[in-house]
């Protein structure tokens, strides 16, 4: 398969294009005129050593240190120190897509020439990104303050020969990574190590790869709900229009029409459009309003994202025009962390309200359909258990989904005494989302098992596209059997990104 070609832009990078990198290797390059203001920025930083005054990060330690003045002649071993001091990282390692995603979004931000590198150290980068060469990272070990120091000093030691690096699935040694890569180790200059470790891209890396799975998960599970609905012989009333528009909240106008248009067509809907039944359960009529607020939820949280993919994080900033450089603290993660936060609430609302109709559907007063979902209930259990673990997975999610950033422990001798827990917001992202896809893919085997004792009445013809490619991996359930492989393959059709196109066009990213 030939690799998606991609011209970087700093500052100026898409959802679409971050998307793209998260979920497939990619040959990048920068925009040329975006060297120009690398090579002012790294002269800059020479022009402020040549002036023998002490600068924060250039000639000096770090946090508590930052008043130790280092000689001139200490400059390089000063920033390869930083990086080797700064490895340690716990835990399993970040995977490839997540690890691509932080080197290309390094590279923006140095790219905006406000760091002081050599436009060799972005070339290097590049040419790992290019010849998927990805650094390995252990997942535990930053505060998300300071910068993501530890996850993003593993990153970087490679550069300078340290440390080990995966390739087509083996691990290597940095220095057999470098060759592989075309590279020889680097000497850094001033500054270099700390521009290289000193940011966000961690922990924004980490949150945007799992705000991109949970929205194929949110669009799994509209399609999931809609099949809930009809298989129930539920109301579409809930979804005119009219009633949206009183309320005018975006999401939810957005998502009640994407239930119409799901609905749209169903000869079961058709067949009880005159029935007695007034009201339908929460979790069935109320969809509009909960996933029309998780899809606001998402908005919000695609554009915190976006924007930190493309901003400059690390510390000091170097300022050209007037040959300075200023110490700030662009590298807190806080907006990371308090969006993965919301994220992290609203993706457990995906798996709360699925569950909630997976427990209507096998239960015979609510759905008015046999036991469990299958023929001769009694001597067969059906989905009985297979509802048991939607619960157990959701009901996990309500402790995953407390907030990290609420959270602080002072670091560096009390010097960083505030902190955001960025990283583990996000990483924490990824447990929940496999447990809501877990939830949905038992929600679409039990609603597609359900429609099958409507027939043969049919459902519309969207929804009969979702039901028949889970058909085409799983069968139906005429009765017991080892029912664990069939959630797995169900869980494999969420996570495809062509599962649900008919949604795409509402979501953040494919805008």
């Amino acid at each position: 398969m030939e690799k998606i070609k991609l011209t970087l832009e700093a500052g100026n990078a898409s959802l679409s294009l971050l998307r793209q990198v998260a979920f497939n290797p990619v040959i990048i390059e920068l925009q040329k005129s975006d060297y120009d203001a690398v090579d002012k920025s790294n002269a800059t930083v020479a022009t402020l050593c040549a002036a023998d005054k002490a600068t924060y990060g250039i000639n000096t330690g770090f946090g508590k240190m930052a008043q130790t003045r280092i000689a001139d002649d200490k400059l390089t071993e000063l920033q390869h120190n930083l990086l080797l001091s700064h490895s340690c990282g716990l835990g399993p390692h970040l995977n490839n897509n997540i690890v691509r995603l932080m080197l290309v979004m390094k590279v923006l931000s140095l790219a905006r020439g406000h760091s002081g590198v050599r436009r060799d150290i972005i070339d290097a980068l590049i040419a790992l990104v290019n010849h998927e060469v990805y650094p390995c990272i252990p997942a535990k070990g930053s505060v998300g303050a300071s910068g993501d120091l530890a996850p993003l000093a593993h990153m970087s030691t490679i550069l300078i020969g340290s440390g080990h690096v995966c390739h087509q699935g083996r691990i290597f040694d940095a220095r057999e990574g470098l060759v592989i890569a075309g590279l020889g180790s680097l000497t850094l200059g001033p500054k270099e190590g700390l521009a290289l470790i000193n940011g966000t891209q961690a922990s924004t890396a980490i949150a945007l790869y799992h705000f991109f799975e949970i929205e194929k998960i949110f669009s799994a599970a509209t399609i999931t709900g809609a099949l809930s609905v009809d298989a129930m012989k539920g109301s579409d009333a809930p979804f005119d229009p009219r009633i949206q528009a009183l309320r005018g909240q975006r999401g939810q106008i957005a998502v009640a029409g994407i239930y119409r248009r799901l609905l749209s067509g169903s000869e079961i809907r058709t067949s009880h459009i005159d029935c007695e039944k007034v009201q339908d359960p929460y979790s069935l009529r109320c969809q509009p309003q909960v996933m029309g607020a998780i899809l606001d939820t998402m908005r919000f949280v695609a554009n915190v994202l976006c924007t930190e993919a493309n901003a400059v994080t690390d510390n000091p900033l170097i300022f050209n025009d007037t040959n300075e450089a200023l110490s700030g603290g662009n590298f807190h993660a806080e907006p990371i962390a308090l969006a993965a936060d919301h994220l992290a609430i609203a993706a457990a609302e995906i798996g709360a309200i699925a569950e909630r109709r997976i427990a209507n559907l096998v239960d015979p007063a609510l759905s008015l359909l046999p036991a469990f979902l299958v023929e001769e209930p009694g001597l067969h259990s059906g989905f009985m258990i297979a509802q048991v673990t939607a619960a157990a997975l959701a009901s996990e999610n309500k402790s995953l989904a407390h907030p990290a950033s609420v959270d602080s422990l002072p670091t560096s001798a009390n010097q960083e005494d505030h902190v955001s827990m960025a990283t583990f917001a996000a990483r924490r992202l990824g447990d929940i989302a496999d447990n809501i896809t877990g939830i949905v893919a038992i929600e679409f085997l039990a609603a597609a098992q359900a429609m099958e004792f409507h027939q043969p009445k049919k459902t519309s013809g969207l929804l009969q596209t979702a039901i028949d490619k889970l058909r085409a991996c799983v069968p139906s359930y005429k009765k017991d059997r080892y029912f664990s492989p069939d959630i797995e393959l169900a869980k494999e059709i969420i996570t495809a990104q062509d599962f649900s196109r008919e949604i795409d066009d509402i979501l953040p990213s494919h805008g």
